[in-house]
């Protein structure tokens, strides 16, 4: 008999979530994952190569577990609580990339045209990936956090950066899909 796991509802992980980010907020914690590479980057040395690099991470090391679970968590839905590893996306979607070249779109999590091993063989994939990292560094920097910093825990501080931080990441994500995406691919 197989088991069948569906991903939890909204009102299931949306409360999770809520939850998390109230206990944080009791004890005057920020959840970011971007903080963590500024971590990452001090505890291996960076500090003696920048000012930005030079704070106590000890005090930060309690959001490295938050790596440390996203990438456990990852592992154990991939592998033990999914049946299939392809994202439901309408087929009008799937039509609608795989016209741009994206034929794995609808059957597999991921694009391989973009993040299989034989993509860093393409100078076109490499560069996207180059390129895209830039820019989502320097946006990340530029913010002063990253995605889920913002609209998880900046917007449930109530914080108007945070909420000006969102507006502009939907903004650009809205862009890109529907201006530059097509003329990428």
């Amino acid at each position: 008999m197989e088991i069948i796991f569906e991903p939890w509802a909204w009102y299931v992980s949306g409360p999770l979530i809520a939850l998390i980010m109230f206990l944080l907020l009791i004890v005057g914690k920020n959840f970011g994952m971007s903080s963590n590479l500024r971590t990452l980057c001090t505890i291996c040395g960076a500090d003696k190569a920048s000012d930005f690099f030079k704070f106590n991470w000890k005090a930060k090391r309690w959001n490295l577990m938050v790596v440390l679970g996203a990438i456990i968590g990852g592992f154990i839905a991939s592998y033990f609580l999914s049946n299939d590893t392809a994202v439901a996306i309408h087929p009008e979607v799937i039509e609608n990339l795989q016209s741009l070249g994206f034929n794995s779109a609808g059957t597999s999590y991921l694009p391989t045209e973009l993040y299989d091993i034989n993509a860093l063989t393409n100078l076109k994939s490499i560069s996207i990936l180059i390129i895209g990292g830039f820019l989502v560094g320097f946006g990340t920097r530029y913010a002063n956090g990253c995605t889920s910093g913002h609209a998880i825990s900046g917007l449930s501080n109530l914080q108007l950066p945070s909420l000006i931080a969102v507006v502009g990441f939907f903004i650009g994500g809205i862009f890109m899909i529907h201006v530059l995406f097509p003329l990428i691919f």
